[in-house]
């Protein structure tokens, strides 16, 4: 399917503490919107919103080839960029201004959906490391997303296992899937993923974890030449059949 071009603004963006994420102007990092590809196939029974790593953006093969392959089973996506995306900064944003940024996605999504006459259609989140942390940290803080599927969850910077990140992630009532690579440097060694997803499961979330044998960050596997686009298509999958059992009642 063709992607459409959309605008995302922050009308009524705010932090989690409740005050304004915007300036005085009224811009979330800088920026007034910011941009999105949205695709809706016929006969859609639910919505994934998609964001993109730290260091690309939403018109990465990637992301291109994962959305592509999730519409091809029945399932809207809209990919969008972070606002230092927009305005051709090189580092990321502070988490406000990304989960004030996941916070608009969302109800993008959820405008098509009523739009679309699904008004009660579940929308979910996912995103390639940065963007699916800051997806987790939006869903901690009460956004209502259906579930989570993490493309390589950043647990903690390469050969810090100390600094991990996932203090939030207990808050998380929704569904969560984590697709990893075991050579990812994000989460080394394994054991400390398994740990996390063990007691995750223990204190009563759902969650399901699939490891991919030899991939790195990117999903690359040494010796198989993919290109980008076919190695996000690879993930859609796992990722719908997830969503298809933790779908709503």
């Amino acid at each position: 399917m063709t992607d459409r071009a959309v605008r995302i603004d922050f009308t009524g963006a705010a932090d989690a503490a409740g005050s304004p994420a915007a300036d005085s102007a009224g811009l979330v990092g800088g920026v007034g919107s910011v941009a999105g590809l949205f695709s809706r196939p016929d006969g859609a029974w639910a919505t994934l919103v998609v964001a993109h790593g730290a260091g690309t953006g939403m018109e990465h093969p990637f992301l291109a080839g994962f959305c592509s392959a999730v519409q091809a089973q029945g399932v809207a996506t809209l990919r969008f960029d972070f606002p230092y995306r927009e305005a051709g900064r090189k580092f990321p944003d502070r988490p406000p201004v990304a989960i004030a940024t996941w916070r608009a996605a969302y109800e993008f999504a959820r405008a098509r959906a009523v739009e679309a006459g699904a008004p009660d259609e579940p929308i979910w989140a996912s995103g390639k490391s940065f963007g699916g942390r800051m997806a987790s940290m939006a869903v901690a803080e009460g956004l209502p997303a259906a579930g989570l599927a993490f493309l390589g969850y950043p647990l903690h910077p390469p050969g810090r296992p100390e600094k991990a990140r996932d203090e939030h992630l207990p808050d998380v009532a929704a569904p969560m899937l984590f697709l990893q690579g075991r050579n990812d440097p994000f989460a080394a060694p394994n054991e400390q993923l398994d740990d996390l997803v063990a007691r995750l499961r223990a204190g009563g979330s759902t969650v399901g974890l699939e490891w991919i044998d030899d991939a790195n960050h990117s999903f690359e596997i040494k010796g198989r030449k993919r290109t980008a686009h076919d190695i996000g298509a690879s993930l859609a999958a796992s990722v719908v059949t997830f969503m298809r059992a933790n779908a709503p009642a």
